[in-house]
């Protein structure tokens, strides 16, 4: 059986806590005052209804209307619980749940059997990782493998939203994610094969107002009960996933990384820091040899490493020259040649004719 505990509640009890006394409450200390209090309650409340609420919302309206939402939980209030399966805070007949993470609780290491995403949209957390404590500023989204050990702490007024996917959907409900050639679907492909092998994966967005609004949107669909919530939620969570890929800043960086047969993540790195990287650069990245590396390369693109850059930085000459009006001297430094002469040497050789001349052709 649930019980129901307002996100404001909770959120009163841990601040009010930390002010007074200096020191934190772990999540099942706050859950014993609240019961203390009276806070709980065993009856579902009311629907949410939020219908034009999205016209006209700051960032302040939406923490104080989520304020008043209440979230499930089967919290046990005589245990310390290191160990949290997905029915116990995702709704049944649900695939996907998101909580605004409470501030100011004390880390408790600890697992769960369902995919957790921490996005920082405000802020930043520390993330405490099986032995490790990692620093994330604002824009970070993590990604939390079942059967990591971790807690998220957040020590200030950050706001950090926190999504709850069941992995037994991941094949089903998401199973377009399985098979693209990025590192969001090679995460989610490793926790298809691996349960219980720690790992994260973490994306830096550099601007977070669009995927804000999709997750409070999304949030809120969760709180709402009727037939088509969940199918709403699920859209969502789609348009915000391909979000996090496309406004990614920099490489994903991973906890644990297993090459295997799956190429994907290499080849994102090449694809994101074509401009510089160097065939050393990648080999120390991935702690492979150079000649291995080259191996690697050529039985995956069917191309040389020094092939494979020069198709990528052709390709976006190409954008460049199409879509903007750059001048043929920037268009080459944008894309990694220290000598224009050299870019448009290497651009005759790849289209038969100069840049010039292909972008008077194609305009």
């Amino acid at each position: 059986m649930y019980s129901f505990i307002r996100i404001g509640d909770l959120q009163h009890v841990l601040r009010e806590h930390y002010q007074k006394n200096g020191s934190r409450l772990q999540y099942n200390e706050a859950v014993h005052l609240l019961d203390e209090q009276g806070l709980i309650t065993h009856t579902p409340p009311e629907a949410v209804r939020y219908t034009n609420f999205f016209r006209q919302c700051s960032e302040e309206d939406f923490e104080s209307f989520s304020d008043q939402l209440f979230f499930p939980t089967h919290h046990r209030l005589d245990a310390v619980e290191q160990e949290v399966v997905e029915g116990d805070i995702i709704p049944v007949k649900r695939d996907v749940f998101i909580l605004r993470h409470p501030r100011y609780t004390r880390p408790l290491l600890h697992v769960h059997d369902f995919v957790e995403i921490d996005f920082a949209v405000k802020g930043s957390f520390c993330l405490h990782f099986e032995d490790e404590i990692h620093q994330f500023r604002e824009g970070a989204v993590c990604f939390i493998a079942p059967g990591s050990k971790h807690d998220v702490e957040i020590l200030d007024e950050s706001t950090v939203y926190t999504f709850m996917l069941r992995r037994s959907t991941l094949e089903t409900t998401f199973f377009s994610l399985l098979s693209r050639d990025d590192a969001l679907s090679l995460f989610f492909r490793n926790i298809l094969k691996q349960q219980q092998e720690p790992n994260y994966l973490m994306f830096q967005i550099e601007d977070t107002q669009f995927s804000r609004g999709l997750t409070e949107r999304a949030m809120l669909e969760c709180y709402t009960r009727d037939i088509y919530a969940n199918s709403c939620v699920i859209s969502m969570m789609h348009l915000i996933f391909a979000e996090f890929l496309r406004s990614a800043g920099d490489s994903p960086r991973f906890y644990h990384y297993r090459m295997g047969k799956d190429f994907s993540v290499i080849l994102h790195y090449i694809r994101h820091h074509y401009q510089t990287v160097t065939l050393a650069q990648l080999a120390e990245q991935y702690h492979y040899s150079k000649p291995h590396l080259c191996t690697l390369i050529k039985q995956n693109t069917g191309v040389s490493f020094s092939d494979l850059l020069k198709q990528i930085r052709m390709t976006r000459a190409k954008d460049y020259l199409l879509n903007t009006e750059l001048p043929v001297l920037d268009i080459a430094e944008i894309i990694g040649y220290n000598s224009p002469t050299h870019f448009s040497r290497v651009f005759r050789s790849t289209y038969g004719c100069s840049p010039q001349e292909y972008r008077k052709t194609n305009a």
